[in-house]
């Protein structure tokens, strides 16, 4: 049986370091095997560049009709609006829910 596909969202901070960035990925791996999905593509949000990877997000969530979930590692991930909004623009596309892999940092 197929697991439902997952998606990931990371924002980084100007200060994050690539192993930060690594061992997020890893988590949000793990919390995703852990819920029984497949994680697909991991965007990464810079803040020099943002909205870029949410958009690249949304436009595979647009396209893709296999995407169930997209994974954030901590509230402090979610896009600038917060839970509410994120999800309002992710499920305005389709059914797709958001799910925070750990409730604090």
């Amino acid at each position: 049986m197929t697991r439902p596909l997952a998606l990931g969202y990371i924002r980084a901070r100007v200060q994050t370091t690539a192993d930060e960035i690594a061992a997020v990925k890893v988590d949000l791996a793990a919390f995703a095997l852990a819920e029984g999905l497949a994680l697909g593509t991991v965007y990464l949000e810079h803040p020099r560049t943002a909205p870029a990877a949410f958009e690249a997000l949304l436009d595979e969530v647009r396209s893709d009709n296999d995407v169930w979930v997209v994974v954030v590692p901590t509230p402090q991930h979610l896009t600038d609006g917060g839970l509410q909004v994120m999800r309002r623009d992710l499920e305005h596309h389709g059914a797709v829910h958001v799910m925070v892999a750990a409730a604090t940092p």
